[in-house]
């Protein structure tokens, strides 16, 4: 049965037994999309996150899917075009169930203004990453990787550890809610701003941030007592970053770790200029975009400028993957881009070896299968230290949101291993129910987006997108159960493709087969992807694995 919702009482936690659809692999894609929206932002509206982030174009579009998953037999596909279901063929059972491509704009006209005019006609909607797909998980789906970049700065500046060091970012909502609990684990004292008064509520609700602020001057005490402690500490503050950046650098306050994850992306929907409330932007949206576009790229300017000032007194600063240094470039800031990318700076070792952000969800709603398959992770690489430190510090302090899941950054090989153990506890009845496998798009073969994944390739490559629709490709070839093309909207239309996946593990033996072929080939794809950028790291992988990398 599904379980109570106190944030969302209309949206159910999804779990228990019973099946509404004719098998677990329709009935896992229907609890996923029930899951985004149980966990989501907005979810009256379908906004899962990031401002304009949805999972169905809208809600008769929403119904028809729901009802198709209900009816439709293993042997059929259904395709979704941007958020609305248009057709449940005949393919076979070997086939994807879903396949969608999400606010795919033909090149010249991938821009904001001609999205926006489209999302009014009700032509199109913005799937964000894992919004659309239906993998998002909430804020747990990007603290890993959160926790990652600060351990790498931890590493590389600080004797390896974060303790006793000031982190300032700002952004609460369903992506940078990860940010002040990320931060906590690597042991900082981290300020996070938010001019949302109920995005900080909502994190402090769930477990992700420990105290809010009344005022600046509280806050800065708060983080400078726990600094001089040693003392992890995760602090909210409302107010406008555009605003309280410039006054801690007026103050001659200089941070240690300076980043940002405010809705910079979207300059109409996301993004709140400094001297406006959260409510006068949302009256601008439909007649006022190009005063709010004007604004918001003019406090963003001054919002990066106060963290070049940052970066020039010696802090660490990075791009978090929010478009904040393409939009400062734009309003007039030249050097914007000495703020190096998160995805360049510290974690494309990773990716070049296809080690990323992997999850899985328990369909059964059961903590419980969480639980067994962390102590599985712990048993198959104990000689994993990013694996096996991790799983420790999520089961102490990652509270779970929606369906209970996890996510582990796991490279080629262990993603398929895992799952296909998995699938034999589901079998032997040992968890109570299925287990979906997904991962971010984020991913080393599923995004190209040269402002943040694929930023500064070695080869020159960044703005190259075949990798992410190959990928697309290989995994319906492959057998997955859902794939997904999914490019920018709102502020990021024109900027990104993507690929996302999703493969059932309900305990059979075809599922057996389709974890195989689809998550191996998709991370051999990722070290190819790499490798055909020059990597010596991927050609290291390529050696150590046996990929099928065909040479030129």
């Amino acid at each position: 049965m599904p379980k109570a919702n106190p944030r969302h009482p209309d949206f159910p936690i999804p779990g228990g037994p019973e099946l509404r659809a004719k098998g677990w692999r329709q009935e896992a894609l229907l609890r996923l999309l029930e899951n985004v929206l149980s966990v989501g932002e907005d979810p009256d509206n379908l906004v899962v996150y990031a401002a304009l982030g949805k999972a169905a174009r809208n809600w008769p579009a929403h119904r028809a899917i729901v009802k198709a998953l209900i009816e439709m037999d293993e042997d059929q596909t259904l395709i979704i075009q941007s958020g609305k279901p248009v057709g449940l063929l005949k393919t076979h059972a070997k086939a994807p169930l879903v396949i969608m491509a999400n606010c795919n704009i033909v090149g010249q006209w991938a821009k904001a203004e001609v999205f926006y005019e489209l999302q009014r006609k009700g032509l199109i909607c913005w799937g964000g990453l894992t919004a659309g797909a239906w993998q998002y998980i909430g804020s747990q789906g990007v603290i890993q990787g959160t926790y990652e970049i600060f351990m790498r700065i931890a590493e590389r500046r600080f004797g390896g550890d974060l303790s006793g060091r000031f982190v300032l970012t700002a952004g609460l909502g369903g992506m940078g809610g990860a940010q002040p609990l990320a931060g906590r684990m690597a042991g900082a004292a981290i300020l996070c701003v938010d001019i949302d008064p109920e995005r900080a509520k909502k994190r402090q609700q769930v477990g992700y941030l420990q105290e809010i602020a009344p005022d600046l001057d509280t806050a800065l005490a708060m983080i400078d007592a726990a600094v001089k402690d040693k003392r992890a500490l995760s602090v909210g503050l409302v107010g406008n970053a555009a605003e309280i950046y410039p006054e801690i650098a007026r103050r001659g306050i200089v941070p240690d770790v300076v980043t940002d994850q405010t809705s910079t992306h979207d300059l109409v929907y996301g993004y709140v200029p400094k001297g406006m409330t959260v409510d006068q932007v949302k009256s601008l949206r439909d007649d006022g975009q190009g005063q709010l576009m004007a604004a918001s790229r003019a406090s963003i300017v001054e919002h990066v400028t106060a963290m070049l000032d940052f970066q020039r007194q010696g802090a660490e600063v990075f791009d978090n993957g929010n478009l904040i240094r393409t939009q400062a470039r734009e309003g007039g800031v030249a050097n914007a881009f000495d703020i190096p990318i998160f995805t360049e700076a510290y974690l494309r070792p990773l990716f070049a070896r296809a080690i990323g952000p992997f999850r899985w969800m328990a369909l059964s709603g059961e903590e419980s299968d969480i639980a067994r398959i962390d102590d599985l992770l712990l048993e198959m690489f104990p000689d994993n230290r990013i694996v096996t430190n991790w799983i420790k510090l999520a089961r102490e302090h990652i509270p779970f949101e929606g369906l209970p899941a996890r996510i582990a950054w796991l490279g080629h090989g262990e993603r398929t291993a895992l799952a296909r153990r998995v699938n034999e506890l589901v079998a032997s009845g040992a968890l109570k129910g299925p287990v979906a496998f997904s991962r971010d798009h984020l991913d080393a073969g599923a995004m190209a987006h040269p402002n943040i994944m694929t930023e500064r390739m070695k080869d020159g490559s960044d703005a190259i997108a075949d990798w992410p629709l190959l990928d697309a490709m290989l995994l319906c070839s492959s057998m997955a159960d859902l794939v997904v093309v999914h490019s920018g909207g709102g502020g990021y239309a024109g900027y990104m493709t993507s690929c996302g996946v999703t493969v059932v593990a309900d305990g059979t033996q075809a599922a057996d087969e389709r974890l195989d072929h689809a998550l191996t080939n998709d991370t051999a794809l990722g070290v190819i992807r790499y490798a055909d950028a020059g990597y010596d790291e991927s050609f290291e992988e390529i050696a150590a694995k046996g990929i099928g990398h065909v040479k030129v």
